[in-house]
């Protein structure tokens, strides 16, 4: 294995993370999960907590994951509560509370079932259980051993539930990326600051859409002529549409241009080992299938 245990992972460069992780998406799981490794390997001498409370303090460590921890590793009687787990529940007690308003309900049920002995089976077994048979769709009802429980089953109203909010319309951003060569053909890439949506990663150089200035100032950058291409490049976040007209430079930027801070040339036949995330190498193959 790349990193083997915590203390090779908190030892690793978090670029490199990142560029392990590229095209999973839910990019600042990787920044957490980099920065827990350090937490553990250097102010817990390599052994995580053993309690719901100090594993969230953990960076990135949610109710949800402490709890599968505790439960799991630590045999602590506690409800890990997934999206399976929940649906198991709603369907079972024939809660109809809609989500997430009804999170508190369905985990309360949850919690007056979880055994003192084995709670991590208990919790695995829910998960699995949501996952192959209580599904969101098609319900195995006939292949469930909780049917004869199920007050849902019984009722005739376990495809309706759990049941959720009306969802609002996703919003949609509109930005801009820029296609920079240089003499050689090399590509202009930029790695993003820290902080922020895709943290920390390597783009094509972007702006206009992350509520983040510019790092080249007004207008497109460094003075170059642009032209674009025919259709946005459109992505979906998790709370968001993003369409991204992208620039094409109609000339390349000298060999000698000093770049700004985290900008750097990429060979074109090696974009693939750069990390770009789905967003930019979408624009990637977006460049590439319009070339001239």
């Amino acid at each position: 294995a790349r990193w083997p245990d915590v203390r090779a992972l908190a030892a690793a460069p978090l670029e490199e993370v990142l560029a392990a992780w590229a095209g999973l998406g839910y990019y600042a799981r990787a920044r957490n999960l980099h920065a827990c490794a350090r937490v553990v390997a250097g102010e817990l001498n390599g052994r995580f907590p053993d309690s719901v409370a100090a594993l969230r303090r953990l960076p990135g460590i949610g109710p949800y994951t402490a709890a599968a921890i505790a439960s799991i590793a630590f045999g602590v009687p506690v409800v890990a509560l997934d999206a399976n787990v929940e649906r198991v529940m709603a369907r079972l007690f024939a809660i109809d509370t809609p989500l997430p308003a009804g999170k508190r309900e369905i985990a309360e049920a949850a919690r007056a079932l979880i055994p003192k002995e084995r709670p991590g089976d208990f919790n695995q077994a829910g998960m699995d259980l949501g996952a192959t048979v209580c599904r969101a769709r098609n319900p195995r009802c006939d292949a469930c051993p909780l049917t004869a429980h199920c007050l849902a089953h019984r009722r005739g109203i376990a495809t309706t539930l759990p049941r959720k909010a009306a969802k609002k319309p996703q919003p949609v951003r509109r930005g801009n990326a820029y296609w920079i060569e240089r003499a050689d053909g090399a590509v202009l890439l930029r790695r993003r600051a820290p902080r922020g949506m895709l943290g920390g990663m390597v783009e094509i150089p972007s702006s206009g859409w992350d509520g983040e200035a510019a790092p080249w100032g007004e207008g497109a950058p460094f003075g170059l002529p642009f032209a674009a291409l025919d259709a946005p490049v459109r992505h979906l976040f998790t709370h968001f549409a993003l369409d991204l007209t992208v620039w094409r430079a109609d000339r390349p930027l000298p060999m000698d241009h000093a770049l700004p801070d985290g900008f750097f040339w990429q060979p074109r036949e090696e974009l693939e080992e750069a990390g770009l995330p789905t967003l930019m190498r979408k624009v990637v193959r977006r460049v590439l299938s319009s070339a001239p």
